[in-house]
């Protein structure tokens, strides 16, 4: 069975998730998981995707960004798949993890794409501290008076409470920008 996942970090990349899949379903994809979550975040539709992935199974990404985070993390999902005799496809490289070259070729791309990543947050950095510096540095939108009222008001039921971590996750807001607010 080919078994496709399809992953954007938010609801907001509709275009590029709505890519995925059809590129998903021209690749034969006879059962798709997907999710829209930060790579950081917990993927349930990937773990899912894993589970559900038998012995024989090929399981169908588009790019290799929407898989992993890290080479480490790549490394993990590609040993537990393997464990459970899985191949891994990477529609947009091309690779099959079937074959040796396809392994190796994976492994050192996981590597590259990490180190892009790694190279795209410092120059990231750099160009906060130079507008900080010259005062241009606004940083993130506040929040709207209404959201930061309703996460207010559930802070003191702490991150314990109902089904969520933290009471800004089902907010469509986070940790950090909330924490300017007292």
């Amino acid at each position: 069975m080919i078994v496709g996942y399809a992953r954007t970090s938010t609801i907001d990349q509709t275009a590029g998730f709505e890519a995925q899949l059809r590129e998903l379903a021209a690749a034969g994809c006879e059962e798709t998981f997907q999710e829209q979550v930060s790579s950081v975040a917990e993927r349930r539709q990937l773990h899912a995707a894993m589970d559900y992935v038998r012995e024989g199974d090929i399981f169908v990404v588009a790019k290799l960004d929407r898989l992993a985070r890290s080479v480490l993390d790549l490394m993990a999902i590609l040993q537990a798949l393997e464990r459970k005799r899985v191949g891994v496809r990477i529609l947009n490289l091309g690779m099959d993890t079937q074959t040796p070259t396809g392994k190796l070729m994976l492994t050192v791309m996981g590597a590259i794409a990490q180190f892009e990543r790694e190279m795209m947050l410092e120059r990231q950095r750099e160009g906060i501290a130079k507008a900080k510096a010259e005062g241009r540095y606004k940083g993130r939108k506040p929040i709207e008076a209404e959201r930061r009222h309703s996460v207010l008001k559930l802070a003191p039921e702490g991150a314990h409470a109902g089904r969520h971590r933290h009471p800004t996750r089902h907010r469509g807001s986070n940790r950090i920008s909330n924490s300017r607010y007292p």
